[in-house]
């Protein structure tokens, strides 16, 4: 994996943020189980709550593609580290529990982590798997 490629493409993506609200800017950038990279910036609407990130703009790109695992992704934001939020990183739970997580202030400036330092017991479709199991063993 070319993280700073997927670094370059999570700055990328920020540039075309559309922000006219909050003026804050986030790209980002995730890597699929077949290695195609897909970016996508946030954007915000005048009533809020269908604002989108950019983590579930790049991961719904790919999803809608045929994409269903994610093995990385790079964020970039206006803050220093910028972090996905709380529904964000379930997004990028549902699609790559072991997906790597990126966040960038640059090519060179970077932290990485695995998402169950950012999501400690997670909550995911194995879960309802073994829900429904036990709901038939009854």
């Amino acid at each position: 994996m070319d993280k700073k490629e997927l670094i370059r493409r999570a700055i990328k993506a920020k540039k075309k943020a559309y922000v006219p609200y909050s003026g804050f800017h986030v790209g980002a950038a995730i890597l699929t189980e077949d290695d195609k990279i897909y970016d996508g910036c946030n954007i915000e609407i005048a009533s809020y709550s269908p604002t989108i990130c950019a983590e579930r703009t790049a991961i719904f790109k790919a999803v809608s593609e045929g994409h269903e695992k994610i093995k990385a992704i790079a964020i970039v934001g206006d803050a220093d580290h910028t972090y996905p939020c709380g529904v964000c990183r379930q997004v990028i739970r549902e699609f790559g529990k072991d997906t790597r997580i990126i966040i960038a202030n640059s090519e060179e400036d970077y932290r990485e982590y695995d998402l169950e330092e950012l999501l400690p017991h997670s909550f995911g479709p194995e879960d309802l798997q073994s829900a429904s199991k036990e709901e038939k063993d009854v």
